[in-house]
């Protein structure tokens, strides 16, 4: 997976970002079961998804490995707002693109602005509002 690096599930910690079912999560919750007689350490981990806020759960042994996503994080300048979507440039590349604006983030952002964004498996996501 590209964008992607692989760490052991042992060294994931809450806070921190993990692909659940293939999507990039901040990890919000971490359980895990002592090993039995004949088995293994077993890890329930909550996560909420960055680009729309749903929540995943995944259930794994502790020897497995697992992909963490590579964030991006850029700035951009807001050029219009129409409604819940944001067209922005970056402010390296002068690229300009859409990006959709979060609910709580909604009215907030103003044309002029100053935003943080980041690109997390080749979705870019609006993270936020630094002023104009």
């Amino acid at each position: 997976m590209a964008g992607t690096i692989q760490v052991e599930i042992k060294s994931i910690k809450v806070g921190r970002y993990m692909i659940m079912n293939g999507i990039a999560c901040k990890i919000t919750k971490l359980d895990f079961s002592k090993p039995g007689k004949h088995g293994h350490a077993k890890f329930r981990i909550e996560g909420i998804s960055l680009t729309d806020g749903t929540k995943h759960i995944e259930v794994m042994p502790g020897h497995e490995k697992v992909d963490s996503p590579i964030i991006d994080k850029k700035s951009a300048q807001v050029l219009s707002v129409h409604e819940s979507v944001a067209n922005v440039m970056d402010a390296e590349t002068y690229e300009t693109f859409d990006l959709k604006i979060p609910e709580e983030l909604v009215g907030k952002v103003h044309e002029g602005d100053n935003v943080l964004y980041w690109i997390i498996l080749d979705d870019k996501v609006l993270m936020e509002v630094k002023g104009g």
